[in-house]
This record gives structure tokens, C-alpha cells and sequence, in this order.
């Protein structure tokens, strides 16, 4: 057992469950909320939510996948193929929704951020949120599939 592993492991779950928690907090409930309110309200709650939340977030998810990937290479430097394996399953999932965010989120979230910062809604508020949502749940997804793996990779580390 390489307690070096488990300590990263453990880490790279406390942080990414945040972002899940997140996630699913959007999935679960803002979506339908965002449903309810005209696109100035919609607007101004999603942009300076996402104002705060991408001040706060990066330290968390960049600590979440360094930890991940520290996890897998020393699980693979240590000849723990098993957690190796499935700490790299997790980085795999991460990177993946690095992806999703980086391409699709990220450009919204600062159109919305622009947005409630101006007091200007724009005329396309909606398809920007729905835009937004069309990635919600994949996104939990991948985050419940890392962090599955790296519950994984603190068992058998």
C-alpha cells in the first residue's frame, strides 16, 4: 500500500467533490429555477453566479486533478497497476471535463458575466443558458465516474 497514493487520492476526492456537488447542484436545481425567470433575472443570477464561482472553482479543480494525476503516476511508479489504473481513469474523466468546460461553458459564462456586470441582457440570454445546460449532465457524469475511480484507487492503493 503506498500511503503517498491514498493521501492523493483522498485529496483529489475532497476537492472534486466540490465540483460534483456543484454540478449536480445545477443539474438538480438551477436548471429548472432558470426555467422560471425572465432573461434579465436569469441573466443576472446566472452571471454573477458565475462571476464568484469562476474566481473561486480554479483552485479547487486544478488541486483535484494534480492530485488525481500524482495519484496515478505514483500508484504506476510503485507497481500498483490496479490504482494506476484507476486514478488514471479519473484524470482521463477530468480532462474530459476540462474539455466540455473550456469549449462550451467557459464562453458562456462570460458572455453571462459581461452581461449581468452591464445590466444588458442579450437578446440571445436563453440560448446561451440552454447552451449551458446541454452540458450539465455529462458533466456529472464525469465527475461521479472520477470520483468512483478514485474511491477506487484509495481501496486497493
Amino acid at each position: 500500500m503506498s500511503v503517498s497514493v491514498q493521501i492523493l487520492a483522498a485529496v483529489a476526492i475532497l476537492t472534486n467533490a466540490v465540483v460534483y456537488g456543484t454540478d449536480v447542484l445545477a443539474a438538480l436545481v438551477m436548471r429548472s429555477v432558470y426555467r422560471r425567470l425572465d432573461d434579465a433575472t436569469m441573466t443576472l443570477s446566472a452571471g454573477w453566479g458565475h462571476y464568484y464561482a469562476d474566481a473561486r472553482m480554479p483552485p479547487v479543480g486544478i488541486t483535484g486533478v494534480v492530485a488525481a494525476l500524482g495519484a496515478a503516476v505514483i500508484a504506476a511508479l510503485t507497481g500498483s497497476a490496479g490504482a494506476a489504473v484507476s486514478a488514471g481513469l479519473a484524470v482521463l474523466a477530468l480532462v474530459v471535463w476540462l474539455a466540455l468546460y473550456a469549449r462550451i461553458a467557459k464562453p458562456i459564462n462570460a458572455a453571462q458575466k459581461a452581461a449581468a456586470r452591464s445590466g444588458v441582457t442579450p437578446p440571445n440570454a436563453r440560448a446561451l443558458q440552454e447552451r449551458w445546460d446541454s452540458i450539465i449532465y455529462p458533466r456529472v457524469i464525469l465527475q461521479a465516474l472520477a470520483l468512483v475511480a478514485l474511491l477506487v484507487t484509495l481501496g486497493i492503493a
